[in-house]
């Protein structure tokens, strides 16, 4: 078991499939963590089942309110933020030429600017303690795109260009920013998918087979803990062999 005690560490869009896997993860690992998301019906959930986390309603795509949020954060964790775990995200799909600008704003405000606004608050807070980490969720159709995800693919590939930035901004300072980047990942979402159309899926990947919430949960503990101290601006594929960086 890798050794998370005591780590304090903020989880955003901590009630979807990989959100509540990452949870569930953190919690064995004895952290400290303060979970959000927006389904009031899903955060009593995991009230319920976790007596001693703090669980926050908090809307992310609310930036006025980000800095606040990030400062509750600090005060409720003495002044040390340990580690941020950027989650929440958002799809709303489209062909290009029938994509509103509602569409694209939405899914690029909420997944990319919104996580730039977390980091750069936490940052502030890290720069304190020299010392701290920011995992960011981003995609494999970041890397490919992908039909009818022209705002999605944007959003994530764009979250991997700002962490490398990130990285190189604030490595002397000790704070390591990395990306993971899951591929098609068991959930409500993809048992949606017909069988003939999971099996064309499951040809392109190596190990023939979708991946499980826990694959994803386990990279972010494994990016959270002193065994990753070393790196800082990269990218960790989580995708079974569909894609090679």
């Amino acid at each position: 078991m890798i050794n998370l005690k005591n780590l304090n560490i903020i989880l955003t869009g901590a009630t979807g499939g990989i959100g509540s896997a990452i949870l569930d993860k953190l919690y064995e690992c004895d952290s400290n963590i303060i979970a959000t998301g927006t389904n009031e019906d899903k955060l009593n959930i995991l009230k319920n089942k976790y007596s001693n986390i703090n669980v926050k309603k908090f809307d992310i795509s609310d930036h006025p309110s980000i800095e606040t949020f990030i400062n509750e954060c600090n005060e409720i964790f003495q002044n040390k933020i340990d580690v941020l775990i950027n989650n929440a995200g958002v799809t709303a799909d489209n062909i290009t030429i029938r994509m509103k600008d509602e569409e694209w704003n939405k899914v690029i405000n909420l997944n990319l600017t919104s996580t730039f606004l977390l980091s750069k608050n936490v940052i502030k807070k890290m720069l304190k303690n020299k010392n701290g980490k920011i995992i960011n969720i981003t995609s494999i159709v970041g890397h490919t795109g992908n039909i009818g995800q022209a705002n999605y693919a944007a959003s994530k590939a764009g979250l991997i260009g700002m962490s490398k930035s990130l990285a190189l901004e604030y490595g002397k300072k000790n704070i390591k920013i990395n990306c993971i980047s899951p591929g098609f990942i068991k959930s409500e979402m993809t048992d949606k998918i017909s069988d003939s159309f999971k099996k064309i899926l499951e040809d392109k990947i190596s190990l023939e087979r979708f991946g499980m919430p826990e694959d994803v949960a386990n990279a972010v503990v494994f990016l959270s803990s002193g065994l990753s101290d070393y790196i800082t601006g990269e990218t960790l594929h989580v995708n079974g062999g569909m894609y090679f960086s």
